[in-house]
């Protein structure tokens, strides 16, 4: 078991993945107003955006005015997301897209047919073809992940083996062309992941790629969001993707009416890290202010818990006031 990191790095997807599953089109103002409150936290990558079908996703249509009426903060990453060919040609045309090259596995099958309409093995292959475009776009493959790496509703438990096989793949194809793989995400789709599951996988995956960073995209589907970050940070996992308030969650996660759970929520994890002595570079306060601003700009209330709960940071000075 690794040592707990010393410093943890949150990547926020908050804007992108909480506002594209809401069925409500919000209006851009509250959008960018949140994009800009979350860049003065600290946090130094903020997906912004999706960049799909405006026919399929409405809630995503006005992306390229969203980066445009964004005032930028030196030193914070503004992202966004493609699935396609034509996605990306329009992220690279809009002005204010921090572009990164991304390689897209999926450890189940059953899913990539259902979200991609083509096999796990027909997506791998397709990610040669990304590495020529991102070469013409003059990117280096800055990160892979893999989807449903924990379990998948369609098809059960994934075998480890299947995920550490993926690790290699997107090593050895970046390593073909010259270049090297900085991170690698291990993503729990559909709330699959258990600790003991979390601990075990990155270990595995850790000793077939040592070279590459780790990180985690988490949803807290089934309430184990904290626990599975927790046995991460055991493991020496210093990043991980996170949702203000707990934004976003993945569609094929639901089942009838109970609606899609969200990502970890960051505040939440920043709180924890905090408390456990563990560096984030992110301001605490103000972070739960935004998630505060999320929940009212979507209009119910939201999955954070400190975002309610507040932090404890009153209740020691309250302490040294009185003594």
């Amino acid at each position: 078991m690794a040592d707990r990191p010393k410093r943890v790095e949150f990547r926020e997807e908050g804007p992108r993945e909480g506002f594209q599953i809401e069925k409500t089109v919000y209006p851009l103002d509250q959008r960018v107003q949140l994009v800009e409150a979350l860049a003065e936290t600290g946090l130094r990558h903020i997906q912004v955006a999706s960049f799909v079908s405006p026919k399929h996703v409405p809630q995503m249509a006005d992306s390229e005015a969203l980066f445009a009426a964004i005032r930028r903060k030196p030193g914070v990453h503004y992202a966004g997301l493609w699935l396609n060919e034509q996605g990306f040609a329009r992220a690279r045309a809009t002005p204010g897209v921090d572009l990164a090259g991304k390689i897209s596995l999926y450890a189940s099958d059953a899913f990539a047919r259902k979200n991609n309409g083509c096999s796990a093995e027909e997506m791998a292959q397709r990610q040669r073809r990304w590495l020529e475009l991102y070469a013409e776009a003059g990117l280096t493959p800055d990160f892979a992940i893999v989807m449903a790496a924990f379990g998948c509703n369609y098809e059960g438990d994934i075998p480890a083996e299947r995920v550490v096989k993926l690790a290699r793949y997107a090593r050895d194809i970046c390593a073909g062309r010259g270049e090297r793989l900085r991170q690698f995400f291990l993503a729990d789709t559909m709330g699959w992941a258990n600790p003991e599951q979390v601990r075990r996988l990155v270990g595995e995956v850790r000793n077939a790629i040592p070279e590459v960073r780790i990180g985690l995209h988490l949803h807290d589907t089934r309430g184990l969001g904290a626990a599975n970050v927790l046995a991460a940070l055991e493991m020496g996992v210093d990043l991980f993707d996170s949702s203000v308030a707990g934004l976003g969650g993945c569609p094929f996660a639901a089942h009838g009416d109970a609606g899609a759970a969200g990502n970890i929520c960051t505040e939440d994890m920043v709180f924890m890290c905090h408390e456990m002595g563990i560096e984030t570079g992110i301001d605490l306060e103000a972070l739960v202010e935004c998630a505060r601003l999320a929940e009212r700009i979507i209009g119910r209330r939201l999955n954070g818990h400190v975002m309610h709960a507040g932090t404890l940071a009153k209740y020691r000075a309250g302490r040294k006031e009185a003594a």
